[in-house]
């Protein structure tokens, strides 16, 4: 594992590209132990037509988490890593507010890892869903 770089550097490298096009915003980033927080100040932007809370958008946070998380606790030859397998369960939804996500790993191998993150109403707690992925960590071409 390489020295980390602050939140802010996460939340700069999401500008432009899907994370920051959301108003996806990382909180907490640390490798001792790994785990990767974050928010999503719910808008109607974010909204299905039905006026619930999108679940791609739900995805979007906490797959990021995950994402940064690899990126972040990959091995340092690796050239990189991408996702070969999620998997979300949801138990709730927002209108408004805020949710909350927090991203651990379950396993950090040399050419797989796989992450967790619960997604929660930041209101009151109450889990909106549980998501699990699988990365798979990319090497050199020899």
């Amino acid at each position: 594992m390489t020295t980390l770089p602050p939140v802010s550097a996460f939340n700069a490298v999401g500008e432009g590209h899907l994370p920051g096009l959301l108003g996806l915003e990382i909180t907490e980033a640390s490798l001792d132990p790994a785990r990767f927080a974050g928010r999503l100040a719910v808008e109607r932007r974010h909204h299905a037509p039905n006026g619930f809370l999108h679940a791609a958008a739900v995805i979007a946070l906490a797959d990021t988490l995950c994402g940064y998380g690899s990126m972040a606790t990959k091995p340092e030859a690796a050239s990189g890593f991408t996702t070969v397998e999620l998997k979300s369960n949801f138990m709730g939804t927002a209108r408004e507010g805020v949710i909350l996500a927090v991203a651990t790993p379950v396993h950090l191998g040399r050419t797989t890892q796989v992450w967790d993150a619960t997604v929660t109403r930041e209101v009151d707690g109450g889990i909106i869903a549980l998501f699990r992925c699988t990365q798979m960590i990319l090497w050199p071409k020899a």
